[in-house]
């Protein structure tokens, strides 16, 4: 009988055969399956459920010992050209695929309640299944080329998933933003991979690492086209998991389903990202600049996230530029030569960030029964307030995230972050810097949002107050309508009540991972460093020292509770104005912050209006001279016909007559030239 690990091919077919059958399905009888609506929602999640079950076998066996599996086939050869397709399973790929099958279990799951009256109910099922399918596809890819077929299936999936409301026009935008901006990375890291095969022949992780440095050794390759190709490829990963400046996407794909932005920002399309640097520090590794190019963007990007989202009234918007920061630090991890590290975050942020998204998704459902279905409405926290009381259990878990990305022990997101700024601390101090104050805006930003959802008074229902908010979007008065409900945004209640099981249990799953996981990465006995790599492992419990440790961690916390306390005083207690403190004080750097750094408006200067002059400039080149060109030829075309048709009389004397008549003019021509 073959092992899991022989079997793992299955873990992307089965959802993805799950998918093509309810789509064809959709496509050969449209009416009939949209009328199987639980039917097909429960196949499509035993499909995931199935590929869930064989993950977490192959993750017992590579945590009883098991070696890497990985099976070959050629799909392609030409002379001594071979080029390989199949599958590969180890320590990290074995972690990637159990994460993703149960974060897109539990999402799926919960939008059975979350999309139960949208009219496109099993077109969103297939889309989550063939989404999860293009993410296992990527995980278990034993190559860069295969990688690079999943990589652009997840980037369709999320086009198609982020504009699933594709009558709205901020969600149709928002899927070609995403859909543009990634295929920026996408463009670099294909000229990365063709470049790589060019310097080593080979498509394989390590080979590609080894062969590089042969090639700079030798002098084939020089040590500045070595990093040029591996920046290249860098920029994949930079679009995938919002880098700056490729970050602008990720913001803008919450216009899609809130369970799209729990799976998309957990454990799918923005870890992809991640997963492939880790993949591929065989190659990053030996070259310093990459690797503080790498730590350097990283930086910046959990900088800029957390700023920004200290000022976001969207909950939605919030937790994106959250999931923008938090990512930074996964790279910077990744540039100090910490993988292990990065993906111990990886995994950690993936459930309290999965948890917080769905929780802020049984907010909006709870808040359209009073505001309707109108975004702006929904979404908004000065229209929510007091949840609490009517939202226990979405409140609770709600608040266990905010802790556990707050960075407060003994919860997950203490020993991730803690483990990536002890990192930088040795490997780059000014770095670190920039991580430890950023972890103290965390704290304050995500208790921010605890307060303003969930304390205090009910908001929802100031009319003044939403007529002033549809004023500000340019909307009249009144929902937007059937967004994913069947009630054309018709208010039904005077307060909100609290999600259904499906709603709630996979919140209340979530939970007891982001509060015990990461006492699997505790640095004086880290089982998932020994997963991933026994001998840093080793290495970190042999030169492990509490004189270290506890400075570091107690200063993390301290500036972490220091975030709350402001928190807490702002917004809780009402004690502090930051408005008159600092908004007031300091307009300018409140409206950048407020307005994005303005990035969103300088891509719009640059990119988008600068791309539009450029056509309408190619467009009046086509126009004037392409097309005057076509048009001279045809009317010299047409008047040397018209003037020659009077030389076809029909009489042959005529002809011999013209005939003569240019012999005579050749034999003067020559006769003058000789």
């Amino acid at each position: 009988m073959p092992s899991a690990a022989e079997l793992a091919w299955l873990i992307p077919v089965l959802p993805l055969a799950g998918a093509c059958l309810v789509g064809l399905g959709l496509i050969s009888f449209n009416r009939t399956i949209n009328r199987l609506r639980k039917p097909v929602a429960w196949l499509l999640i035993s499909c995931v459920g199935a590929a869930a079950v064989l993950s977490y076998a192959i993750l017992a066996q590579q945590l009883a010992g098991a070696g890497a599996t990985e099976v070959l086939f050629n799909w392609a050869s030409a002379g001594t050209f071979n080029l390989q397709m199949g599958f590969r399973v180890d320590a990290l790929g074995a972690v990637m695929l159990a994460l993703v099958t149960t974060i897109a279990l539990l999402v799926m799951v919960y939008s059975d309640g979350y999309m139960a009256h949208d009219k496109g109910y099993v077109r969103f099922f297939t889309y989550l299944a063939l989404f999860s399918s293009s993410m296992l596809g990527l995980v278990i890819s034993p190559n860069l080329l295969e990688i690079y077929v999943f990589w652009e299936l997840v980037g369709m999936c999320s086009y198609l998933l982020v504009g699933f409301w594709y009558e709205r026009d901020g969600a149709a935008n928002a899927a070609q933003k995403a859909f543009v901006t990634n295929r920026v990375g996408d463009f670099g890291l294909l000229l990365g991979i063709l470049g790589l095969f060019w310097a080593t022949g080979s498509f394989g992780f390590e080979e590609i690492g080894v062969g590089l440095q042969q090639a700079v050794a030798a002098g084939t390759v020089s040590n500045g086209v070595a990093v040029i190709l591996c920046l290249l490829v860098f920029m994949g990963p930079m679009a995938k998991s919002a880098q700056f400046p490729l970050h602008v996407w990720l913001p803008d794909a919450m216009e899609g389903p809130t369970p799209i932005s729990a799976l998309i920002h957990a454990a799918t399309m923005v870890a992809a990202g991640v997963f492939l640097v880790a993949r591929l520090q065989p190659l990053f590794a030996p070259y310093a600049a990459v690797q503080l190019t790498i730590a350097v963007i990283g930086t910046i990007t959990l900088f800029l996230g957390a700023s920004i989202a200290l000022t976001q009234q969207d909950l939605k918007k919030g937790l994106a530029y959250s999931t923008v920061s938090q990512l930074g630090y996964m790279m910077l991890a990744m540039g100090c030569g910490a993988p292990v590290a990065g993906m111990f975050h990886l995994v950690t942020h993936a459930f309290f960030k999965a948890m917080l998204f769905l929780g802020s998704g049984s907010v909006i459902h709870a808040m359209e029964e009073v505001v309707g279905h109108e975004p702006v409405l929904a979404q908004d926290m000065r229209l929510m307030g007091g949840l609490r009381r009517y939202m226990p259990i979405t409140s609770t878990t709600f608040l266990i995230g905010c802790v556990a990305i707050a960075g407060i022990p003994p919860l997950a997101g203490f020993w991730s972050k803690d483990e990536i700024l002890g990192q930088a601390f040795n490997s780059f101090p000014l770095l670190w810097a920039m991580g430890f104050i950023t972890a103290g805006m965390t704290a304050f930003y995500m208790f921010r949002l605890y307060f303003l959802t969930f304390e205090g008074e009910f908001r929802g229902n100031d009319k003044a107050m939403a007529a002033q908010l549809l004023a500000a979007a340019g909307k009249g008065s009144g929902g937007h309508g059937d967004d994913h409900g069947d009630d054309h945004g018709h208010v039904h209640a005077d307060h909100p009540h609290e999600s259904g099981w499906q709603m709630a249990m996979p919140l209340a799953v979530l939970a007891v991972p982001s509060v015990l996981i990461g006492l699997l990465g505790t640095p004086w006995n880290s089982r998932f460093a020994a997963l991933l790599d026994p001998h840093e492992a080793a290495e970190m419990a042999e030169h492990f020292s509490w004189s270290e440790f506890l400075p570091l961690a107690g200063a993390s916390v301290a500036i972490s509770v220091a975030g709350i306390t402001v928190a807490v005083l702002a917004y809780a207690l009402h004690k502090l104005d930051l408005a008159a403190l600092f908004a007031n004080r300091f307009p300018a750097i409140n409206a950048f912050l407020a307005n994005k750094w303005y990035l969103d408006a300088v891509n719009d200067k640059l990119f988008v209006q600068g791309s539009r002059k450029l056509a309408r400039s190619v467009l009046e080149v086509d126009s004037k001279v392409v097309d005057g060109v076509v048009n001279l030829t045809g009317l010299m075309t047409l008047g040397s016909g018209e003037g020659l048709k009077y030389f076809e009389t029909g009489r042959a004397q005529f002809y011999a007559l013209i005939v003569f008549g240019g012999v005579i003019a050749l034999v003067v021509l020559f006769g003058a030239l000789g």
